[in-house]
């Protein structure tokens, strides 16, 4: 089976998870994390190089208080019983987004976390926290503004490398394979530069549900696809051939 080389993910469902068995919205996002440990897993044992998981959007600072310090806290908490075994995983953790805008004791833990783990190697796990790709984006063109303004950067030097290596994913390649869970089908303000040509997956099952069973499903529709980046089918075989 053909893996994607970097897997982005939106978890989406945790709430509609629980309010479906009258419970409330948190017993989801802990159950929600649960399913995070098991595709974190998987996706070390199969290989998969790069995960990067939309955990919380700029937008979803507007949810109700109660709801965002109970996420906020279940976060702290992941990360702190994690690490040992992102350690042994050899995972390396990193994190994208308005970091500056979280909790000053979530900031510590990803910080720390970040820190112990940067020399492991074999697979990069990338959390998107208080992100939103427009903002990214507005972001990266102001400091590249910037730049030009202060005399640092010629305005003609801007093309696409450049702007990729001012984003938050800086040395990340562009995502493989985008799966998104609980029947939405839109990527929701997510990668929007870096999504360009990436292969998109939309499951009905909520995130809790989604199993390494359902990740093994997604991956066998991913490699019966063709990649084909603009060309035709023919030129592309030709390419594989060589």
């Amino acid at each position: 089976m053909r893996i994607p080389s970097h897997l982005a993910i939106i978890m989406d469902g945790n709430g509609r998870w629980a309010e479906q068995r009258q419970l409330p919205r948190i017993a989801g996002h802990h159950r929600g994390v649960e399913s995070v440990q098991e595709i974190v897993a998987e996706c070390r044992t199969l290989g998969v190089r790069y995960l990067t998981l939309y955990a919380f959007s700029s937008e979803n600072w507007g949810r109700p208080e109660d709801e965002v310090n109970a996420l906020m806290g279940l976060l702290g908490r992941y990360l702190e019983s994690e690490l040992d075994t992102m350690c042994a995983r050899n995972i390396r953790f990193q994190v994208i987004g308005e970091i500056d805008r979280l909790p000053a004791e979530v900031g510590q833990v990803l910080r720390r976390t970040v820190a112990q783990t940067a020399n492991n190697k074999e697979m990069v796990l990338t959390l998107a926290l208080s992100y939103g790709a427009r903002n990214e984006m507005v972001r990266a063109i102001r400091e590249l503004a910037r730049q030009v303004a202060d005399g640092r950067l010629a305005a003609e030097a801007i093309d696409d490398d450049l702007l990729s290596r001012t984003l938050d994913t800086a040395g990340l390649p562009d995502p493989d394979l985008l799966i998104r869970t609980s029947g939405e089908m839109r990527i929701s303000n997510f990668l929007l530069w870096q999504l360009a040509y990436t292969e998109l997956y939309f499951t009905e099952d909520l995130w809790p549900d989604f199993s390494r069973q359902k990740l093994h499903q997604a991956f066998a529709e991913y490699a019966r696809r063709q990649r084909r980046f603009g060309l035709i089918a023919a030129q592309v075989k030709g390419e594989e051939n060589h």
